[in-house]
């Protein structure tokens, strides 16, 4: 049977058929919309539900018949769609298809994650990991120094590269890779502007619109964004202290088709988790079991010298490892690494020089520079120690609240009292100036968002007393509520 959808002609209301009435909306919408395809079918749809012209409730047409009425991709409906859900105006249920919610459950709109804080410079933003500002200013003068008295390396970075870059800057993402017996080859190494954009390459050349990726409920947003982008479905799965629960995601693979994983092993965005072995171990069988690839986020691991095994060791045949130094030593240089099977080497290739042509060759010769004498490892230890030295100034602040961290993680994970949300705690906050990041940025599915805020102690600005003002703030925040 086809759920109604109704439709208002001269102020009268009458039952059509969703396929009839999505595709006269969607067409008007197309050729009287701004922007991009997606954008103008998912913002016909949206006034159409505003207007009650669509009520709450129904059920949408599948993506192969509007795409087929209307002349366009799949990918298309499938991003309009997503863009729909990610405002809440509809629900996606794998398996069954796509819903227009009930009314007053919309979500604000939001803008994204962030990767530079948008507020005033008055407010001490604790919502963002970042590296905390060290000798790199000094040794970038140094190599920039060294570099401009060498002709021959300055011509070889003025030209174009191949896609994967050069041989040496493949070695050094090798070394800076490697951990006790994963032992990259630098052929399967790929450099990349940046983790952010390993990740959109990895996920642009392997999969494709409409593929379903599984990854933690929580989950990193700078993902939740190329999914987003890609038209690519997202399912988020339980956790425990240690991640990702193999239980979870072995469920979801027999319920649903699953192309991918995307997770963090090492100190988890948010939640600081770090899995075991055995858990490393246990999700690599069922990647193997299930025919999934593996996307593998090593951004903070580099923090933990003492680490596990990547899942990239227990599974290398379907394990796409992304590592950068941004968290670790310049977010500034924007240089990253991907690890890949080299059957996938290729076609992750085609989509690096599909977005940029290839890594910035200036920023990968000076991290190459720094990873081959030291420098890269001293600011690496300089960050630890900092994060430590940061963390225990605050520790006292942190009493009576309820949080989870990692010894090398750059924040902590806290919970609001059950009587308040997180959002409120935020707002609070700010008005104090202070900034926090809440759960529902990292929220994947339509499971309930804990009421957790995450609090960093990597703000830029180099005064011990400010920091500890602002997690003093927090404490006052969420005692006061109780």
């Amino acid at each position: 049977m086809i759920e109604p959808v109704f439709s208002t002609l001269f102020g009268v209301a009458m039952t059509v058929k969703p396929s009839i009435a999505m595709v006269s909306i969607l067409r008007d919408g197309l050729a009287s919309g701004v922007g991009v395809k997606y954008k103008r079918l998912a913002d016909a749809v949206e006034k159409a539900i505003n207007a009650g012209v669509i009520e709450s409730g129904c059920k949408l047409p599948p993506h192969r018949l509007l795409a087929d009425s209307l002349g366009v991709t799949i990918g298309t409906i499938s991003r309009a769609y997503g863009e729909l859900e990610r405002v809440g105006m509809v629900v996606a249920r794998v398996g069954d298809g796509t819903y227009v919610r009930q009314r007053g459950m919309e979500r604000p709109r939001d803008k994204g994650f962030r990767n530079v804080s948008d507020e005033p410079p008055s407010c001490f933003d604790m919502s963002r990991n970042q590296p905390i500002p060290g000798q790199a200013t000094e040794f970038m003068r140094q190599s920039l120094q060294d570099l401009a008295s060498d002709s021959h390396v300055l011509q070889q970075l003025a030209g174009y590269t191949r896609e994967g870059g050069l041989a040496r800057h493949r070695v050094a993402g090798a070394v800076w890779l490697r951990h006790e017996n994963f032992v990259p080859h630098a052929d399967q190494v790929l450099c990349v502007n940046g983790g952010q954009h390993g990740l959109l390459c990895a996920m642009m050349g392997l999969l494709k619109a409409g593929d379903t990726v599984v990854t933690e409920h929580l989950s990193y947003p700078g993902l939740i964004g190329v999914a987003r982008q890609l038209g690519i479905k997202l399912i988020g799965a339980a956790m425990d202290d240690e991640g990702l629960l193999p239980s979870a995601l072995e469920d979801i693979c027999r319920q649903h088709r699953v192309s991918a994983l995307y997770c963090t092993p090492t100190i988890q965005n948010p939640t600081a988790a770090v899995m075991s072995l055995q858990r490393r171990e246990a999700i690599a069988h069922i990647g193997r079991q299930h025919n999934l690839l593996i996307f593998e986020d090593e951004a903070h691991a580099v923090l933990d010298r003492q680490r596990p095994l990547p899942l990239s060791y227990f599974a290398p045949e379907r394990s796409v490892l992304i590592g950068s130094l941004s968290k670790a030593v310049s977010a500034g240089l924007r240089v990253g690494y991907l690890h890949a099977p080299q059957t996938l080497i290729g076609r992750i290739g085609s989509a690096i020089r599909g977005t940029c042509w290839m890594a910035n060759p200036l920023s990968m010769e000076v991290a190459s520079l720094w990873i081959e004498n030291g420098m890269a490892g001293r600011l690496l230890d300089e960050q630890i120690s900092e994060i430590g030295r940061r963390k225990a100034l605050v520790a006292g602040a942190l009493q009576g609240l309820n949080y989870k961290t990692h010894t090398y993680s750059p924040h902590f994970w806290v919970e609001v009292p059950a009587a308040w949300r997180a959002s409120q705690i935020a707002a609070e906050l700010k008005e104090n100036n202070y900034l926090v990041a809440t759960a529902e940025a990292f929220a994947v599915g339509h499971t309930a968002v804990p009421q957790f805020v995450r609090v960093s102690v990597c703000n830029s600005v180099g005064d011990d007393q400010l920091l500890l003002r602002g997690f003093e703030a927090l404490n006052r925040a969420l005692t006061e509520t109780v």
